[in-house]
């Protein structure tokens, strides 16, 4: 079994616990560590058409044929102490393109996620038409870098919101910063709009959050309610959250199985803004994150079982 993240990531842990308990033997390896730190060697041809080798860490041997399972985690990026620039990004580009080439192409293994389909997942304009196309309902949404497009949106809807695609960078100096999910006052288009590509949705009068993890075929969901009624759950003291268990009604539930099979994905996190209409709560995809974290939820033990479940059946295999 082999784990593939950074030192740092107590949501591996939780996995590397887990399966602990059926006494499988695991390794755990950061592509970043090349090196020192990280040894490795593949080999391909003489009549063999998957490549075989080893991974060496200061603890381990891994024989690359002998893993049946991949858990995908975060690892490092890759980093280089050169002397110059181009030197460095070489290094860099050589070590991801020859390390993490081997990662993606081991023979026989059953990946959570393939770096791969987490890549093409990632994208929130790949989603929104993915989750429609499976049934589920979406936000009308306008991706756009057009001033004028953004008007007209922003004319035609009651409210509307903004959503980053990605996280802010961090600054040189480490600072973390983030764009919460928030509410657009068309005044405020201007021409800074040119400047980048936006997200722009109408803005659904939810009552309530849902995150709904998916592992296997295992669905783990919890009502999230913000206390102040927040656009973004994420926004503020997360200790004073709300969370319940809830139910993924039938036709929910089998689109997200729909959505993870249309991206070759075994996991992923979905969220969703619930809208009470008296007779029913309605439900609507906001985005699914294909890498998501899910250590912080109330059942994150179960959720932790669950992804040794789908590692051991790749390993028995």
């Amino acid at each position: 079994m082999l784990v593939v993240t950074s030192l740092i990531d107590e949501t591996a842990n939780m996995v590397i616990r887990a399966l602990g308990e059926h006494q499988v033997q695991v390794a755990r390896i950061d592509p970043a560590d090349i090196g020192a730190g990280l040894t490795f060697g593949g080999h391909i041809g003489d009549g063999h058409g998957s490549w075989s080798g080893q991974l060496v860490t200061p603890s381990r041997r891994v024989s690359l044929e002998e893993i049946g399972s991949v858990y995908y985690r975060r690892p490092s990026p890759f980093r280089s102490f050169a002397a110059t620039e181009q030197a460095r990004q070489f290094v860099i580009t050589e070590a991801r393109h020859g390390l993490s080439g081997l990662l993606r192409t081991l023979p026989s293994c059953r990946y959570v996620n393939h770096p791969a389909a987490t890549e093409r997942a990632d994208f929130k304009v790949a989603q929104l038409e993915a989750a429609a196309r499976v049934g589920m309902k979406i936000p009308q949404t306008l991706v756009t870098n057009d001033l004028d497009a953004a008007r007209a949106f922003a004319r035609k809807h009651d409210r509307i919101i903004y959503k980053s695609f990605r996280a802010v960078p961090t600054t040189p100096d480490g600072l973390v910063g983030a764009i919460w999910t928030q509410r657009v006052d068309p005044d405020d288009l201007d021409e800074s709009v040119c400047v980048t590509a936006h997200m722009f949705q109408e803005e659904i009068p939810k009552s309530a959050d849902a995150r709904v993890t998916v592992v296997g075929d295992r669905v783990f969901a919890s009502r999230i309610t913000h206390p102040e009624g927040a656009i973004d759950w994420r926004e503020g003291d997360w200790s004073k959250l709300l969370y319940d268990h809830i139910e993924v009604p039938d036709a929910t539930r089998q689109a997200l199985f729909a959505y993870l099979k249309d991206f070759s994905l075994v996991f992923g996190c979905f969220d969703f803004a619930l809208e009470d209409r008296g007779s029913g709560e309605v439900w609507t995809f906001v985005e699914c994150n294909p890498n998501g974290q899910w250590g912080w939820l109330p059942d994150y033990d179960a959720i932790a079982r669950a992804f040794a479940d789908v590692l051991l059946e790749g390993w028995w295999r």
